[in-house]
Formats: structure tokens, C-alpha cells, sequence
């Protein structure tokens, strides 16, 4: 929506987007040199809730085009919306890759020798994130794995068709899926238990990657098989497949394991939090609500240091943080070390202000600065005043111990000494004009930011690189950085350092007759690291499942005349997984616990890309026949199975 008041030049936006930060700067920039009489004064922009994302809404071109309609008809509302043809034929869709793969074996120890791969992207007709996907799509090429000799290429093209860009799995899904289908070939060539086979060839904690780096998380795979291998629908597979014959159908069992990263490269993190009187917590954030619970997720991030859920939360805010006085230049992703070293020299600039909602970034990056911010208000407003509350000395030796100190039931709790309140201590922190609001910003490039600031006489460092702060009902005050570390400009080229992963298992049933497929069990396990928000973890890793059901079985798009851009297609043509393909009784979803002083991870893609050749290992497994294009459709199966 959008409303240009011409009298006092003033252009209001209303929007849905996946990147505030980059729509409202991209319609400052697209009308920043426009003549004065077609020049706002003012842009404002607000973020609305948007429903689901999935990558087609981040650096949409939508804003540019509702800015420049309301700038023609001044004094109008004016709402862009599209059908569902138009949303066929303009939206943005995901990358048709073509696969060609090789893999070498030890056939004496089962090891992967050496692994190469070419990918062809078609990328559609305007570039959109084709680049960026492709090279993602080539770091995730040998998944889990260990191999020490690799060589991909991949090459993303200029086609007539249809804009492709960001979609979930950004690329991996496409790649991992060849891969775990070629690892599931090798694995029966070889005549090795398919599980097995993974786990000789896993990479291990501490081993390097494709691009030559370490992850800096524990790699789990070695637990997620194990969960997969004990599971039921795999002990009983080779009985399933009996029975299904005796039935006049035939059954097959597929199993797949794949990690996914999570974050950009150059990712953000931008809140506020503060507590009044009360002890009623408020927390405002730039990044955006799409069915990704970030809002649930910061209340429960915060409360970990404030003891209680936040009575507000708003997301998708970008102008809000004025207090921090930030200024960026550069590209944070291609800029060299010498740029970025003299660029730090000014306490105020950051190597980007504000970044999507992307990447599965939610949990790990969109909720990271306002726990940083809760922790500043905790050490410098809640625990001062909790001293107080105590009789405690500030040369008490337990004065010192604020990080021993836990919040049970709402109450602050140490070893022989009395509970105390939330709204009692947030009453003393404001009464003695302690730290009650706390705003931060963090940047992350595979690894955090790090800076020391001088808090009432105090040194503090954290995983940040601005920070402001308020006493009681004051105003913010801006603390400069004394001192700066940012994670150096060579982790452009390691690809990433984080990773989740996923497993799966499905059984399916085949009609011999009809090839009509029936999903009959189905698990997935994965880890997560700290899960924030268990029912969202939960939510996403079944929407992944029928997500990855529809692209392995179901949904086709023609790639030029015929397909979405004739602006012909709906939902008819286009079939997506419904609740009768689904095991709606059948799915299990199974998290490991996090390990001590595991962070939150992002997870939202992952859950979906085990999935697909989990399904195609399945229905080899039941057909004896091995599809190389999807979907895998009622037609080719019954064709399969005469």
C-alpha cells in the first residue's frame, strides 16, 4: 500500500517484506535524485505482517513499484496486489538446476576417494540471487561428508524463462538431493548397509569443510544416524517389504542425512530492550515475523537473563535505533581487510546496519542482540539493585558472582539468600537510576563481532559493536566503543561456519496397478542446538516434510512458454502436496537435546532437504528403478512398475 501526501511531501508505505531495512532504502535511493516537485520529503515506511516468506519476499522490487504508483497519483491510495496467475507468472521462483555427478569409492574400506560435480542453473530472465545461489549450492555439494579431493563447477545462466532467486534450501536443496541419491547408489553398488556408508564417510568435529575451514559447531551427524538406524521404520524394513508384496504392492524404505548452514555471511542483529517500574519487558527488532516465531523466540531469549516473557515484542522495525548513531560503507561481503581496518577507526560505523530475514537466521542471528541487551540490563540495572535488595557490599565476595545468580519461577535465586521479584528488583533499578534499557547491534560474518565498552566505570565486552543505554526514564546515551574486533574479511571465502543437521526416513507403498504412492511412516531427526521456541522447531520441521513431499512428487514448472510466465497457471496446473499425501498420523520428529552451552541454531531449511532424496531412496528401494528428475509422478511410477 502506499498514499503520497503532495502537500507535505510526505510518501507512506505499507509493506510486507522479508528486508524492511533494504525496502525503505531502496525507494530513498530510487526517488533520492527525482526532481523537487516529484521528490518526497519524507518516507514512511511500515512493516506489516506478512505470513509466509520462504525467501520470495526478500529484495522484492514490489515496494519500488507501489513507491512509484503513488508518486503518479498523489492524494490516492494505492494497492499493489496480484491473483494467482500474476503471482505465477512475476513471482520469484526457485532455481531449475541440471546435475551431473561422479563419486569414487575404496571399495576395500568403503572410503569416498574423490567426488565431482557440474551444476547449470537456470536463472530466468532478470538477476535476481542467481550468483549467490550457485555458489551456496556449490559449498553444500558433498553435504555431511569427508571427501578429500573434490571439484565442482557451477554455473548459473541467462535464460528467457522466468526470474529465479532465493527459495528455502537456497540451492543445497537441489545439489544435496543428487548428492544423497548418488551416496544411496554407491552405498548398494558396494553392497554397504546405506546408514553405514554414511557414517564411515561423515566428517567429524574439527574436520574441514569443501572450502578448506572448521565449523565452529559440534558436528552431531555421528548421533543423528545412530537415531535413524535404531528407529523402527528401518529395523523393519526388509518385514514392511514382505508384507507389501503379499498385499499385491510394493514397499520400499529411503533414508537420507544432509546439513544446511545457516546465515548470510553478513548478517545483523538490531533490538532494544527495557523494563519499567513493573518489571514489564518491551523489546523492539528489525528482523520480521513469518511464520518463523521470532517474536516468541526473543520474548524466550530475553527471558533466560530478565526472568520473565516480554509484555511487548515488535519486529520489523528500522527506525527505531537512532540512538546508536550508526553508519556503514562498503560491501561487508567483498571489501578487503585494510578497508574495513580503517572503516572500524569510527566507533559508530558497522560493516552493514540491518540485513533480511533469510538464511534461517531467525533464531541463531535475529534474536542475538537482544539477549546481549537483556544481559546489559541484568548486569548493570536488575543486579546492582539486587544487591541493595540483599544487603550485599559491593566488596562482598558474592557481589561479584552476578553470572551464579538464577531465575526460578520469576524470582532471582542465590545459595542463602531470599528470593527476590522481578518487579522488586525493577522497582530498586529504577528508584537508584540503574541500566533499565539496553539497545545493541551485532554483526556476524561466520563469526560475531566482539567490543568493550566502558559501563559506569566498568569494562564490557560482548558479541556486539554498538550500544546504547538508558537509566531509568531517561533518554538512550550512546556508548562508544573503546575497542573493536571484526571477524576478518578472508571468511568471505570459507563459505560458512555454521550447520544444522537433518535425517530422514520414509516408507512408501506403491500400487502395482496405478503406481499410486501412499507415504505409509515417516521420521525425521535433527538438531538445533538450544531450541527457543520447541513448538516452532516442531511446526517447521513438518511444514519442511510437505514441502519436500510436494517437490519430489508433485510440483512442475515448465521452463519457458508453456510454464508460469504465460500467466495461465493456478493451483489446478500446479499441484502442491495436500493433507491426503501427507502420513498426517505418521510423521515423527524428533530433536536431540542440546549440548551444554549450545547456542540456537537455524533450522527452517534444513528440515526440508532430507526429505526429497529420502523419497526417491524409498521408491528405489520399493521399484528397483532410480529416477534422476523430479517430480517422480503417479505416470512415471506406474510405467515403472508394467
Amino acid at each position: 500500500l502506499a498514499w503520497y501526501d503532495a502537500d507535505r511531501k510526505n510518501l507512506e508505505l505499507v509493506l510486507g517484506v522479508q528486508s524492511p531495512y533494504d525496502a525503505a532504502t531502496s525507494v530513498a535511493t530510487l526517488l533520492g535524485n527525482a526532481r523537487a516537485s516529484f521528490k518526497p520529503a519524507h518516507i514512511n515506511a511500515h512493516f506489516a505482517y506478512m505470513g509466509g516468506g520462504f525467501g520470495g519476499r526478500d529484495h522484492t522490487p514490489f515496494p519500488l513499484y507501489v513507491a512509484l504508483a503513488a508518486m503518479f497519483l498523489p492524494r490516492r491510495p494505492v494497492r499493489l496486489a496480484q491473483d494467482r496467475y500474476q503471482q505465477f507468472q512475476a513471482g520469484i521462483k526457485r532455481h531449475a538446476f541440471n546435475i551431473h555427478t561422479r563419486i569414487g569409492v575404496d571399495r576395500a574400506t568403503g572410503k569416498i576417494s574423490a567426488f565431482a560435480a557440474d551444476h547449470v542453473l537456470d536463472g530466468g530472465g532478470l538477476a535476481n540471487f542467481s550468483a549467490s545461489v550457485a555458489a551456496v549450492s556449490a559449498n553444500a555439494a558433498i553435504g555431511i561428508y569427508d571427501v578429500p579431493k573434490v571439484d565442482v563447477t557451477t554455473v548459473a545462466l541467462h535464460s528467457r524463462g522466468v526470474t529465479a532467486g532465493s527459495m528455502r534450501g537456497y540451492g543445497t536443496l537441489q545439489t544435496m538431493t543428487a548428492l544423497e541419491v548418488l551416496i544411496d547408489e554407491a552405498a548398494s553398488t558396494l553392497a554397504i548397509d546405506p546408514i553405514e556408508f554414511r557414517r564411515r564417510n561423515a566428517l567429524k568435529t574439527g574436520g574441514r569443510t569443501m572450502a578448506g575451514n572448521t565449523y565452529d559447531v559440534v558436528v552431531r551427524t555421528p548421533e543423528i544416524l545412530d537415531r535413524l538406524e535404531q528407529h523402527a521404520i528401518w529395523r523393519h524394513r526388509a518385514e514392511e517389504k514382505a508384507r507389501g508384496r503379499r498385499a499385491g504392492s510394493v514397499v520400499g524404505t529411503g533414508v537420507a542425512c544432509v546439513t544446511k548452514d545457516y546465515g548470510s555471511g553478513a548478517d545483523t542483529s538490531l533490538s532494544s530492550v527495557d523494563i519499567d517500574p513493573e518489571g514489564r519487558i518491551s523489546i523492539h527488532c528489525d528482523h520480521v515475523e513469518m511464520g518463523n516465531g521470532i517474536g516468541t523466540a526473543l520474548a524466550n531469549r530475553v527471558a533466560a537473563h530478565l526472568g520473565a516473557v516480554a509484555d511487548e515484542v515488535a519486529v520489523a522495525e528500522v527506525d527505531r535505533f537512532g540512538a546508536l548513531g550508526l553508519v556503514t560503507s562498503g560491501d561487508p561481503y567483498t571489501m578487503d581487510q585494510a578497508t574495513q581496518d580503517a572503516a572500524q577507526r569510527d566507533p559508530r560505523w558497522v560493516p552493514a546496519i540491518s540485513s533480511p530475514t533469510s538464511s534461517s537466521i531467525g533464531a541463531h542471528v535475529g534474536t542475538h542482540s537482544a539477549s546481549e541487551a537483556a544481559r546489559v540490563i541484568f548486569r548493570f540495572g536488575l543486579w546492582p539493585a539486587a544487591l541493595e535488595l540483599w544487603g550485599l557490599a559491593p566488596n562482598d565476595p558474592r557481589a561479584a558472582k552476578w553470572d551464579a545468580a538464577r531465575w526460578e519461577r520469576g524470582r532471582l535465586t542465590m545459595p542463602e539468600l531470599r528470593p527476590l521479584s522481578l518487579s522488586e528488583i525493577a522497582a530498586r533499578a529504577h528508584a537508584r537510576k540503574g541500566v533499565t534499557a539496553a539497545m545493541a547491534h551485532s554483526f556476524s560474518r561466520w563469526s560475531w563481532s566482539r567490543a568493550t565498552f566502558a559501563i559506569g566505570g566498568e569494562p564490557w565486552t560482548a558479541d556486539i559493536d554498538a550500544l546504547a543505554v538508558r537509566k531509568s526514564s531517561g533518554k538512550f546515551v550512546r556508548l562508544d566503543r573503546v575497542d573493536v574486533k571484526y571477524p576478518p574479511t578472508v571468511f568471505n571465502r570459507i563459505g560458512t561456519s555454521y550447520t544444522s543437521l537433518c535425517g530422514a526416513l520414509v516408507r512408501v507403498e506403491i500400487e502395482r496397478a496405478t503406481g499410486a504412492l501412499r507415504i505409509d511412516r515417516a521420521y525425521t531427526v535433527l538438531e538445533c542446538g538450544r531450541a527457543l521456541t520447541p513448538e516452532i522447531v516442531l511446526g517447521q520441521a513438518q511444514g519442511g516434510f510437505a514441502m519436500g513431499v510436494g517437490y519430489a512428487l508433485l510440483e512442475s514448472l515448465p521452463l519457458y512458454e508453456d510454464g508460469p510466465g504465460n500467466g495461465q497457471w493456478n493451483l489446478g496446473q500446479y499441484l502442491i502436496a495436500r493433507g491426503s499425501d501427507l502420513p498426517l498420523q505418521g510423521l515423527e520428529v524428533d530433536v536431540l537435546p542440546p549440548l551444554p552451552n549450545d547456542p540456537p541454531k537455524g533450522m527452517a531449511e534444513v528440515v526440508m532437504i532430507p526429505i526429497v532424496p529420502a523419497l526417491l531412496n524409498a521408491i528405489f528401494d520399493a521399484t528397483g528403478r532410480r529416477f534422476h528428475a523430479l517430480p517422480v509422478t503417479q505416470q512415471m511410477l506406474k510405467g515403472a512398475l508394467a
